[in-house]
């Protein structure tokens, strides 16, 4: 499985709209439902600085950039930073899932 992550950050007055456009891709994420992949956004404590995670087994590459939502999201990124987004690939050493 290969991860990707990447971190920017945004103008203060481009979060909303960052924030919403990343609900899209959720929503549709949880419609089409892509096989095969992990997708996580967290937004650090400065409130303005994101971090996406995404996981995924297509070698053919990640299915999330195939989605018409993260397009959209996409599209305006380097209008809303102030840091333009980095990208850098994880090599998992360890795991642990029970939540419950």
């Amino acid at each position: 499985m290969k991860t990707v992550m990447v971190h920017y950050k945004l103008k203060p007055e481009s979060v909303a709209d960052n924030e919403d456009l990343i609900k899209q891709v959720f929503i549709q994420l949880g419609r089409d439902k892509p096989a095969g992949m992990r997708y996580q956004v967290f937004k650090q404590a400065d409130g303005v600085s994101f971090v996406h995670l995404s996981a995924f087994d297509n070698p053919a590459g990640n299915p999330l950039t195939q989605l018409e939502s993260f397009k959209a999201f996409t599209a305006g990124i380097k209008d809303r930073c102030v840091e333009m987004p980095v990208t850098m690939e994880l090599q998992q050493v360890g795991r642990y899932d029970h939540l419950a």
